[in-house]
């Protein structure tokens, strides 16, 4: 018999999403403490659910539990970002291929995109730049992959917030996702995985610029030195 996963309680659920909104738009930032009484004084619950939305997050990467520190929001380092990035360009593009191949819609792109470029705020242009994202990998066809990708999202996310805060790039990122997806509707699915991919690796690479001696004769990052990882197939 296979097991049903245990949904989380509403008021844990509410807590989970406020702290990770919380994270992802900046308003808590990595290294910060984050004490469960304050917490749930905050939200005006018990430790309980605070505690459990700690651990779900810690599962996620956003935060550390540490035993003596306690638990703070996670630290951004260049490691930690080419390490998520690379799996996003190992698996990323090749999701969108799948996708375009296959004839999904991508209306949810567009509109994420739309959403997006009418965006008032960072925090509004980063969860709709999440969704865009999310929505070009989604229906690729393999269920086991788009979850791949959504297990790494939030830190993802979280990289992108920290290198928007000292260098924010939403044009030039908001041209190549117009790039991406006209290439994508067009049904070039080559075209779209290999735009993706360098969308990807030029952002790393800009928010993280490789110390020298992690660049080859050509200069370029590991991470972002991988395009035959975009030329595979199935």
């Amino acid at each position: 018999m296979t097991s049903v996963p245990t949904p989380i309680p509403s008021r844990t659920q509410f807590v989970l999403d406020a702290i990770k909104h919380r994270i992802l738009t900046g308003q808590l930032t990595p290294g910060q403490a984050l004490v469960e009484t304050e917490l749930a004084a905050q939200f005006g619950v018990s430790k309980t659910p605070v505690r459990e939305a700690l651990k779900t997050l810690a599962g996620t990467g956003l935060v550390v539990m540490n035993q003596y520190k306690g638990v703070t929001v996670r630290m951004v380092d260049a490691d930690m970002a080419r390490e998520v990035y690379d799996v996003r360009l190992l698996l990323e593009p090749e999701a969108l291929r799948r996708a375009v191949r296959r004839g999904a819609s991508l209306d949810a792109a567009r509109d994420a995109l739309g959403r997006a470029d009418a965006a008032h705020d960072t925090a509004e242009r980063s969860l709709a730049n999440r969704e865009f994202h999310r929505a070009l990998y989604l229906p690729c066809g393999n269920p086991l992959l788009g979850r791949m990708l959504d297990e790494v999202r939030d830190q993802a996310a979280l990289v992108s917030a920290v290198a928007w805060a000292a260098d924010p790039s939403w044009e030039r990122e908001a041209a190549e996702h117009r790039e991406i997806l006209r290439l994508a509707l067009a049904g070039d699915a080559d075209g779209a995985a290999s735009a993706l991919h360098a969308h990807i690796a030029s952002f790393v690479r800009r928010a993280f610029p490789p110390d020298t001696e992690d660049t080859g004769e050509t200069g370029e990052t590991e991470v972002a030195a991988a395009p035959h990882a975009q030329e595979g197939h199935s």
